[in-house]
């Protein structure tokens, strides 16, 4: 009798399906159609002689049978990666494709100073970027969509290996009006939590923040409302509040044009570690350690 097996593709579709629950968007995350992948997964459920999605005009909804093969096919998917990791890591090492997340507060400050020598001195290396919050990146780690991400820590990242660039202190940005005597470091008790701006959650940066003032007022009453740093900048800059920001932000001239006043964080957890991490037991893991080093000479 013969057997026949879920290919590869047919599993990356229903995945992007479930990640998605739009079949339009799905589509556009595996660069298909959306017939395509339609066709696709209708032919993963003729395979199996199963429904594992019912389909409405106005909604996707997965049987519980789908969601287990969902989850199954996430340990597959993440193994096929691992297989080409291998064959990938025995080769030249620093060449080929490496798909990197990175965070929204490290980005754009230290990548422009990185990649110029990266592509020098590295051309044989494929470094393909894509900037997501903590939460999805570690997600798309732990899925096989990224091999590596650049993130601070501390953060909740699961089974993971990791080696660090750089710590990162944390500063706290006063608007232009503000009196110039300040001292040359900022305890925590001196900011009015009525006045502290921060980022959307979603973004470590705010919890590093909060976590290195260490006060429940703060967490209670500061206002979560910067979807990126350089909106904080702004707003900092017009009077309407106060805000922290890490130093590699600071030395990537995010306050060029502004009147804003700076000073040192006073405190013992006033720093975030970057770091490079990437699935423990990875077979590109000293690849990955290469990597880290020259990010770190950056």
């Amino acid at each position: 009798m013969t057997t026949y097996l879920p290919t590869i593709k047919q599993l990356q579709y229903l995945v992007a399906l479930h990640e998605q629950n739009h079949f339009g968007r799905a589509a556009d995350v595996c660069f298909v159609s959306q017939s395509t992948l339609s066709a696709g997964i209708r032919e993963l459920e003729s395979l199996l002689g199963v429904t594992l999605v019912e389909r409405s005009r106005r909604s996707v909804r997965f049987t519980p049978l789908g969601e287990a093969v969902v989850a199954k096919a996430h340990r597959l998917l993440r193994e096929a990666e691992e297989l080409s990791d291998l064959v990938q890591a025995a080769g030249k090492p620093l060449s080929g494709d490496v798909r990197m997340s990175v965070i929204p507060t490290i980005a754009p400050f230290l990548l422009p100073r990185i990649l110029p020598r990266l592509r020098r001195e590295r051309p044989a290396l494929k470094l393909f970027l894509r900037e997501e919050t903590s939460g999805d990146a570690i997600e798309s780690l732990h899925h096989g969509r990224a091999d590596c991400v650049l993130l601070a820590l501390p953060y909740a990242t699961g089974e993971v290996e990791c080696e660090t660039i750089a710590q990162d202190r944390l500063v706290v940005a006063f608007p232009k009006d503000d009196p110039r005597d300040l001292p040359d470091a900022i305890p925590p008790a001196m900011i009015d939590e009525g006045r502290l701006l921060l980022l959307e959650d979603g973004h470590c940066l705010r919890d590093h923040a909060l976590a290195a003032c260490n006060r429940a007022e703060l967490r209670a009453s500061a206002t979560m409302i910067g979807t990126s740093l350089h909106t904080l900048v702004q707003m900092v800059d017009n009077g309407l509040g106060v805000t922290m920001l890490p130093q590699m932000a600071i030395d990537a001239g995010i306050l060029a044009g502004t009147q804003i006043v700076t000073r040192p964080l006073d405190s013992a957890g006033a720093s975030r570690e970057i770091a490079l991490v990437w699935r423990r037991h990875s077979p590109r893991a000293e690849e990955f350690r290469l990597l880290a080093g020259e990010l770190r000479e950056g």
